[in-house]
């Protein structure tokens, strides 16, 4: 069985923004940030709605299936489309990205799991001690550049069109939904960020701040990230767990292989 070690969550509206259109569910077993877009108050309705459809879908205290994730994410996502369908103002769409780690029970393999959703650039990364691991992939316009080998991924960070993204909630009628299983194995930390961390600071630099071990991980992340600039919103969970008949200490996992199998992740087009 899969216990929490640890959970640290922090939300800041950053340096520049006014209104802070990121929402998160922090609850076991939901782990996931919604970063809202389609201006001020319509960001930040969308990506509450987004959080509070998953808060009374996958109940607190109960391990769902990989199904009912799934599931729960359309249901969100009908709710985030349900905004724009009632605002008659002719107003942008409302949407909002959504991205996180849900503990769930996989009937056919009859084991526990980490599932991981992602739909947009919000971003789950794993830490194992030493080296941080994006397990998401961003839906978005510069990331395509980059899988087809037209920019570098330093030319991303300042192309142009790096806040297009390529999949929201609320954006259609039926959203796709990324999903991958990383095996529950001994202590395990997820990080779950909006792009408002990733923006601002380098994986590296995020990776030597978890290294230094502080006491509230999610809160240094976000100052951090606020005095490097704070453009955007920033949002950070960070989940510590570890299996009862297998817990080890970071330094014990150091090596080992995460074990993932990307078995319902669809391709984007």
């Amino acid at each position: 069985m899969t216990s929490l070690v640890g959970v640290t969550s922090r939300s800041d509206t950053g340096a520049v923004r006014h209104v802070n259109e990121d929402s998160m569910l922090a609850q076991d077993p939901v782990f996931v940030v919604a970063d809202g877009m389609g201006g001020h108050a319509r960001g930040d309705l969308a990506s509450r709605t987004a959080v509070e459809s998953l808060a009374r879908t996958l109940v607190s205290g109960t391990v769902p299936t990989p199904d009912e994730v799934i599931a729960a994410v359309d249901e969100a996502n009908a709710a985030v489309r349900a905004l724009s369908s009632a605002d008659e103002s002719g107003a942008a769409v409302a949407g909002t990205t959504l991205t996180g780690v849900v503990r769930v029970r996989v009937p056919e393999r009859a084991s526990e799991e980490w599932m991981v959703v992602n739909v947009g650039d919000s971003r789950v990364y794993e830490w194992n001690g030493r080296d941080l691991r994006q397990l998401t992939v961003d839906h978005s316009a510069v990331q395509e550049l980059v899988d087809a080998g037209l920019i570098t991924a330093e030319q991303a960070a300042v192309h142009p069109e790096r806040n297009v993204i390529t999949r929201a909630l609320g954006a259609e009628d039926f959203v796709d939904t990324d999903s991958s299983f990383v095996p529950v194995a001994g202590r395990q930390v997820f990080l779950v960020c909006s792009d408002g961390l990733t923006r601002e600071l380098s994986d590296e630099r995020i990776g030597a701040i978890l290294a230094e071990h502080p006491d509230d991980p999610a809160a240094t992340l976000v100052e951090a990230a606020v005095e490097a600039g704070g453009h955007d919103n920033v949002t950070v969970i960070v989940v510590e767990s570890e299996t009862g008949d297998d817990a080890r200490t970071p330094a014990d996992t150091l090596d080992r292989p995460t074990g993932r199998a990307f078995d319902d992740t669809q391709p984007r087009e």
